[in-house]
């Protein structure tokens, strides 16, 4: 009796600290709750308290864009995770590898992790992180440029955030979907408020695009340095070639080429290395276009070729009439399979039905 009274009195000590560092970190005194924290980690002797420690770790560490020590908590979370052999604990944990290892830009792991995680379905937990996992694994196909499986994901996150009515998921959803434009403030007054890195990161990136939409070089320029200093800060390379070539953009704008070209070779430096295709067709696109003003024909064939390469790795072309998408401005229409046609080819055919998939029909009046 006196053995099980001191592991409870143990449970109980564990709780209220961990409870004393989340009112410490809701406080804005980050430094102190992670301290608070640690000191649980290395004396409590109860899993499951160890557990919750661990995710208050990993998620103060995910928001300050910390992601390596992110990581290196999952992964010490997930053993706890099967020390407890309980599937809700194992879920939790994977989703947790998962989004680190998202961060860093693996996303072959992500996918695998969020793979397992749904797996594991019917168990309690699972039932309220589905959206999460939906989220990081498009994000994770967004980085690898496949866009059809990503689309798919994003629509399911987007739902789980609807029924759950929860802002904040929904909020994530469309910032990867980059359809956020009217609540792009509102979602930087959150990120400064919770001290949330990455989210700043991008709420700047945005800014600086819609700048740059409206040929606003001079403002667009600041608000590229200062969203690139937040990505280079945390390691998210996707995000720095998402800014290199819009800073590229900006000296194309002003007619400096040769600076424009500067930017372009990092950004490919970076998506060669990520393996992102997304980033190398627009990077080819641009080139293509500097190369034309400039006259120099040979660099021009060079890159419509590595162009059209590109859109064949990706099935960038429409099903119908078989012409590259991206390559100008049309109008598009997905299906609800998520396979993507010219909107005009749609209308000319009257398809009721997906041409690539043949799954799915399209409803009356859906074109």
């Amino acid at each position: 009796m006196r053995l099980f009274n001191e592991w409870e009195m143990g449970q109980d000590q564990t709780k209220q600290q961990i409870e004393k560092g989340l009112h410490l970190y809701q406080s804005n005194q980050t430094e102190k709750a992670l301290q608070v924290w640690m000191r649980v980690l290395e004396k409590s002797a109860d899993p499951a308290g160890r557990f919750r420690v661990l995710g208050c770790l990993i998620t103060a560490h995910a928001e300050m864009g910390r992601y390596k020590d992110m990581l290196k908590f999952a992964v010490v979370q997930i053993d706890t995770a099967r020390e407890l052999e309980d599937p809700d604990y194992l879920t939790e944990g994977y989703l947790n590898l998962a989004r680190s290892n998202e961060k860093l830009c693996e996303f072959q792991k992500t996918i695998s992790y969020c793979k397992t995680c749904l797996n594991m379905q019917g168990t309690t937990v699972s039932l309220q992180l589905n959206g999460q996992v939906s989220l990081s694994m498009g994000n994770a196909f967004l980085g690898l440029s496949v866009f059809q499986k990503a689309l798919e994901c994003f629509e399911k996150a987007l739902r789980y955030a609807h029924n759950n009515d929860d802002k904040m998921l929904e909020c994530r959803v469309c910032c990867s979907l980059g359809n956020f434009y009217a609540q792009i403030k509102e979602s930087m007054k959150i990120a400064l408020q919770h001290g949330d890195r990455p989210l700043q990161a991008l709420c700047l990136l945005c800014f600086a695009d819609i700048h740059l939409s409206r040929k606003d070089v001079q403002t667009a320029f600041p608000r590229y340095d200062s969203a690139m200093s937040i990505m280079t800060e945390i390691g998210n390379r996707l995000g720095q070639i998402q800014v290199l070539l819009g800073v590229a953009k900006c000296w194309m704008i002003q007619k400096e080429l040769d600076k424009a070209l500067e930017s372009i070779e990092k950004a490919q430096e970076l998506a060669e290395g990520l393996g992102n295709k997304l980033g190398l067709l627009k990077l080819h696109c641009l080139c293509e276009r500097i190369y034309r003003t400039k006259g120099q024909q040979r660099e021009l064939r060079d890159h419509v070729v590595k162009f059209h390469e590109c859109v064949e790795e990706m099935e960038l072309y429409c099903g119908m009439c078989g012409e590259s998408i991206g390559e100008k401005n049309n109008q598009l229409q997905a299906l609800p399979c998520s396979h993507f046609f010219h909107l005009k080819c749609l209308q000319t055919n009257g398809t009721r039905g997906c041409p690539n998939c043949r799954r799915l029909s399209v409803k009356p009046g859906y074109v």
